[in-house]
């Protein structure tokens, strides 16, 4: 009798593609923006912050599969939002409908969701902060 594995959270190794994938931009480095998940103190501007997620279950009849909700945070202290917004489209670029690696995981499609460009309100209010959010699809493996 065959049984199938419990099902693991892909979140990790979604977090991980992500970030493989906007390290090796070239478009992003020419942007000026350098990729974290865990933000040292004192980084140059603009930065990208691959931050909290959602998950839930989309499981089918023969296999586990999850919806998974990565936001990415752009935050920049140039004066307006081009820079933001263009990092933004970016990040969109790369990721809207885009084939992902998710090892260990049949990536199904990924979405972006919704974005919303804000201003720091602490004194002076000059840093930019764009959230971004996209929809990642996985499923086990066939």
């Amino acid at each position: 009798m065959t049984t199938i594995p419990p099902p693991v959270s892909p979140m990790l190794q979604i977090q991980g593609a992500i970030r493989a994938l906007l390290v090796d931009d070239d478009a992003l480095q020419a942007l000026g923006a350098t990729v974290y998940d865990y933000l040292p103190e004192d980084v140059p501007y603009p930065f990208i912050v691959i931050g909290e997620a959602t998950e839930i279950p989309a499981n089918a009849h023969d296999r586990f599969g999850w919806e998974t909700t990565p936001v990415l945070h752009v935050w920049d202290k140039a004066r307006g939002y081009k820079r933001v917004l263009q990092i933004g489209g970016r990040l969109t670029a790369l990721l809207d409908h885009q084939a992902l690696d998710v090892p260990g995981y049949d990536h199904v499609v990924t979405r972006f969701e919704f974005a919303q460009p804000l201003t720091d309100p602490e004194p002076p209010g000059t840093i930019r902060h764009l959230v971004q959010r996209y929809r990642v699809v996985t499923a086990q493996p066939r």
